[in-house]
């Protein structure tokens, strides 16, 4: 039997989709210039308001960054979010903004109002996984969604979650997030991936062109069909750039109890 997961009623409501993009880089980057394209189809589809979009990072523009990531040497210094937003804005005469400031976990500590419906973290450690993890499942946070996506060199893989939360109440159809799929994902103590370097030809041997601009493109699809028909029958997918593999993360409750074990019995071995 296929298991679908439904919109929560009243999420496509009489405002814009609130869309939090947490990292500019290779993958926040790609995401980020999708998102307009993402915005006119929802006003296509009827509704109106389409989407408002902040994107975070206090990260600035480098020569390395030229190489594999939207970048001009004209934008070298200046500010990876600020650059984006501008030309996006310019572009397609939207008035997103841009927070050129680094995601910490009183970011998410204002209004209500201001929460983000969907938060799309776009960041490559666990220790900053682990930061939005802890703020997206504050019992009074209200975000209803977290799309995280990551990659290695030649492989990465797109989650969509609902964070328990005060909008997301514990249900069995409740969709899992990356960090309750894996938790190794935002295990800071495990250590880290080598941060990116200033060459760019190691830059090129740690993450291949591409991989990025395939994962955001393959999640925004995602979202497209979610936004579209209210449903979906998978959460996710891992894409290997090396055998040209892209397998979904089916919706299956099953899953998550495995899981349980599988960490229960981990935590018995220690």
């Amino acid at each position: 039997m296929r298991i679908e997961h439904s919109l929560p009623p009243g999420f496509l409501c009489r405002r814009p989709v609130r869309v939090l993009v947490v990292g500019a880089g290779g993958t926040g980057s790609a995401i980020l210039m999708g998102l307009p394209y993402l915005h006119q189809a929802m006003r296509v589809w009827g509704h109106p308001y389409g989407l408002q979009v902040s994107i975070m990072d206090a990260d600035t523009v480098s020569e390395t960054n030229c190489v594999r990531q939207p970048f001009s040497a004209s934008d070298i210094g200046q500010k990876k979010a600020t650059v984006l937003v501008n030309r996006i804005n310019m572009f397609w005469g939207t008035t997103w903004s841009a927070e050129p400031s680094f995601f910490n976990e009183r970011t998410l500590r204002g209004s209500h109002d201001d929460a983000p419906d969907l938060l799309i973290g776009c960041v490559d450690t666990r220790a900053a996984r682990k930061v939005i993890d802890q703020a997206v499942t504050r019992p009074m946070h209200r975000t209803t969604y977290w799309l995280d996506i990551g990659n290695n060199a030649a492989s990465g893989q797109y989650v969509l979650g609902q964070p328990l939360n005060s909008r997301n109440k514990r249900a069995a159809t409740r969709l899992r997030t990356v960090s309750e799929l894996y938790p190794e994902i935002v295990d800071s103590a495990a250590g880290e991936d080598p941060l990116p370097t200033c060459s760019a030809i190691e830059a090129l041997e740690r993450q291949e062109p591409f991989i990025n601009q395939t994962l955001a493109s393959s999640a925004l699809a995602m979202l497209a069909r979610l936004f579209r028909y209210g449903r979906l029958n998978h959460h996710g997918a891992f894409f290997n750039a090396e055998t040209g593999r892209m397998s979904a993360l089916p919706i299956d409750p099953q899953m998550w109890m495995k899981v349980r074990r599988r960490n229960r019995q981990l935590r018995a071995a220690a």
